[in-house]
């Protein structure tokens, strides 16, 4: 992971900062490319992922509602010749459920974003992790990255962003 034996942590101030890391990590993006959300309830996840699937989506004039998957555990998305799978796995019992949701298959040819990716136990994809954690002030957040396999491209993105 160029050179970085420790996670990453960046300070997210403000919500134009979080703002900022996502539209980084929506620059970035690519098929087989894998965002794994983790955090406390209420600490940005699916706001973060929102960001990111947006700006993807407004880079190619496509404007549409972008809703927790919460209840229907993967929402879907195109932005242009790029699939987006955004899932929010908090609520699945089993790893056996992924199957049926395509997810696994979603891993080696969309971008994804997965939120509580823990509920995947042995099936966690090599990705970009992000740990969101809140921060001193009330809007603030803390993100910890660490990347494996080809996360490491995003996390360079933003590296290269964050020092420029």
């Amino acid at each position: 992971m160029t050179g970085h034996a420790a996670p990453i942590r960046i300070e997210l101030p403000n919500l134009h900062a979080t703002h900022h890391l996502a539209d980084s990590l929506a620059a970035a993006a690519a098929p087989g490319q894998v965002i794994l959300l983790e955090g406390p309830v209420g600490a940005g996840k699916t706001a973060l992922a929102r960001r990111i699937i947006q700006t993807l989506l407004t880079a190619h004039d496509t404007f549409e509602d972008v809703p927790s998957p919460t209840f229907t555990i993967v929402q879907t998305y195109e932005a242009g010749p790029l699939e987006i799978w955004h899932a929010d796995l908090y609520r699945l019992t089993a790893t056996s459920e992924l199957e049926e949701l395509g997810l696994d298959a979603a891993f080696d040819d969309a971008f994804c974003l997965v939120e509580w990716p823990d509920r995947l136990g042995q099936l966690v994809p090599e990705g970009l992790r992000i740990t969101l954690s809140y921060g001193e002030f009330d809007d603030s957040r803390v993100a910890l990255l660490d990347a494996k396999g080809r996360g490491r491209a995003l996390l360079d993105a933003v590296l290269s962003e964050v020092t420029a």
